[in-house]
């Protein structure tokens, strides 16, 4: 009964799809007794049957996919093609990019210490101009129309500007991207000291995000800071020559003029100006209608005219010509020739109309000492040209003392557009006027006297004058602060240059009614000087005046020359007058630079 109720089970229950014709199992029919296996691990899914994926399930996976390929094909042709541009723009903006830390230009002083050129935040009002990073936590790159650069400030002092010069700041464009990245010294100290005083700028590595959000910096590369320069000049002395010459020459009539003092013994300046002038300040600033102003001017203030003004010397040469006619043997010391108020030469040409040299008075009978004292020209045309039994330099030898004293090239100073200047020789006129118009000896005579075709720069004169002074040594000039002395000797004994000196000495402390410096004879003040006055204009209307020296006249420290430019002929107080109240102040208010 039990085998019998078995079968039925298995073939009622078990099979129940069993046909006696085409019989089918189902595949869980053949495992389904597998639960009574031995080892059977429930957990790994043994024993169990998986089925097959349905058509249905195949489909809608198949679908979901392709749905996603469309979206995301979509996706990429809008962000690819409909706004590639746009996302391209943004993608290039977020990224890490450089921002300059700006050097700290170094400070400008003078050889007191003062400080003549600095550095400064911005005031409130300069939106434009930020400070520099040295002098914040943190720096970041500009926006539109900012910086982060330090502001130049210069000294509130007249008769500065033209040594100073002045900067040109850094530009950005309006978004804030540099296209200039220096501050750079455009002129005097501040161009020629640009290397020194400019430093290097470092960068800042900033993250921008396409927002134009800022993140933290990443990168920095420190900038070097420029380096300070001191210059040979004392500001206080320049400022005061500056004010009290400028100020003279307004009140007699000149429209311009330029001083020096250096230093017989190392070449350095202690003062060099130059009137008028211009507002440094204002140029660094970019004053639009300070520029204008100072470039209309018909006083020309932006030229420097210390060191690229052009001026016949007139008698302030003498004191070469002299020096070279002992050199060569031409007179001795005590050699003294007549001054009757003028020479006069034949005219080969037409014997009726005689060539005239004039003197500017009678002198009488003067020897060197006194010819230079009272500055006759009738004895430097016979000494330079010849005249009568007296021989003369010629013009070959006065072209070449006046080389070795310096003139007719630039003295070598650090500051740009110096001039070279010019000697008048028989190549330079035929140059000028052509072959028709031979040298002459009345040219020989005129250059003998600083006159004709000469002109030399106030820088030059002051070196020639410390040649003489210092014993026939010619400096090269400096405006730098312990700078090395670098000379050529002009090579005439000291003992002929000492003639020269003495003279100069007996300029402003001789009796004689005819002497030309008695103006700077100052108590207590040691000078010996010479003047010079050079016609010019076609007619002779206008006139050019010099000052020049040096002091204490028993041993000599230091040279000085002045000009005062074009005034009207027949003004009597030049030069040598403009300079008293200046050494009347030196006197009391610097007396280390007198003694």
């Amino acid at each position: 009964m039990r085998r019998g109720l078995g079968n039925w089970y298995s073939t009622s229950v078990l099979f129940p799809k069993r046909r006696l014709n085409g019989y089918e199992i189902a595949p869980d029919e053949i495992f389904l007794d597998s639960s009574n296996l031995p080892g059977r691990d429930d957990p790994q899914f043994e024993a169990r049957v998986v089925r097959p994926l349905g058509n249905r399930a195949i489909a809608s996976v198949g679908i979901a996919f392709i749905a996603a390929t469309l979206v995301f094909a979509a996706r990429s042709f809008e962000l690819g093609v409909v706004h590639g541009k746009t996302y391209a723009q943004v993608s290039r903006e977020n990224r890490l990019d450089h921002s300059l830390v700006f050097a700290i230009r170094g400070v400008i002083s003078d050889r007191t210490g003062r400080q003549l050129a600095w550095n400064a935040a911005p005031a409130p009002e300069a939106p434009s101009l930020a400070r520099s990073p040295s002098a914040t936590s943190s720096a970041a790159r500009p926006e539109a129309g900012s910086g982060v650069f330090s502001l130049r400030r210069y000294a509130d002092m007249p008769g500065l500007s033209h040594i100073l010069g002045f900067v040109r700041y850094p530009k950005a464009d309006s978004a804030g991207h540099w296209w200039r990245e220096e501050m750079l010294g455009v002129s005097g100290a501040e161009l020629v000291f640009n290397d020194v005083l400019a430093g290097e700028n470092g960068t800042l590595m900033v993250e921008t995000d396409a927002f134009g959000n800022k993140e933290e910096q990443s990168i920095i590369e420190l900038a070097r800071n420029g380096e300070d320069v001191a210059l040979s000049i004392d500001a206080e002395v320049q400022s005061r020559l500056f004010s009290y010459v400028s100020a003279h020459a307004a009140r007699q009539g000149f429209t311009g003029g330029a001083a020096a003092i250096m230093d017989v013994r190392t070449g350095e300046l202690l003062a060099l100006t130059s009137f008028p002038e211009y507002d440094n300040a204002a140029f660094t600033k970019g004053d639009a209608a300070a520029v204008r102003a100072a470039s209309a001017d018909p006083r020309t203030p932006l030229l420097n005219r210390a060191v690229s003004g052009l001026y016949a010397p007139g008698s302030i040469v003498k004191p070469i010509f002299a020096a070279a006619a002992l050199n060569e043997g031409v007179v001795a010391p005590e050699t003294k020739i007549l001054s009757t108020g003028a020479i006069t030469i034949p005219n080969p040409y037409d014997p009726s109309k005689p060539s005239v040299y004039r003197d500017w008075t009678v002198h009488g009978l003067v020897d060197m000492r006194e010819a230079i004292a009272v500055s006759s020209d009738e004895y430097f045309y016979q000494i330079g040209g010849g005249y009568g039994s007296q021989r003369g330099l010629g013009i070959r030898l006065l072209d070449e003392y006046a080389r070795l004293f310096g003139l007719g090239s630039p003295s070598g100073v650090e500051l740009l557009g110096e001039e070279a200047g010019v000697i008048p020789t028989p190549e330079w006129k035929a140059a000028v006027f052509g072959e028709d118009d031979p040298w002459r000896i009345g040219n020989t005579y005129h250059t003998a006297i600083g006159q004709y075709g000469f002109q030399i720069t106030p820088l030059q004169a002051v070196s020639f004058i410390a040649a003489i002074a210092n014993g026939g040594e010619l400096l090269r000039p400096s405006i730098r602060a312990s700078s090395t002395p670098v000379s050529a000797p002009v090579g005439i004994p000291d003992d002929f240059l000492q003639v020269v000196r003495d003279g100069m000495w007996l300029a402003v402390t001789s009796d004689r009614r005819d002497a030309t410096v008695k103006v700077l004879n100052i108590p207590g003040f040691a000078i010996a000087a010479k003047t010079g006055t050079a016609q010019i204009g076609a007619r002779n209307q206008w006139i050019n005046s010099w000052s020049a020296g040096f002091w204490p006249a028993d041993d000599p420290r230091y040279a000085y020359a002045v000009v005062l430019e074009k005034a009207p002929a027949g003004t009597l107080s030049g030069a040598a007058p403009a300079l008293r109240p200046f050494f009347e102040w030196l006197i009391a208010a610097h007396p280390e630079y007198v003694r």
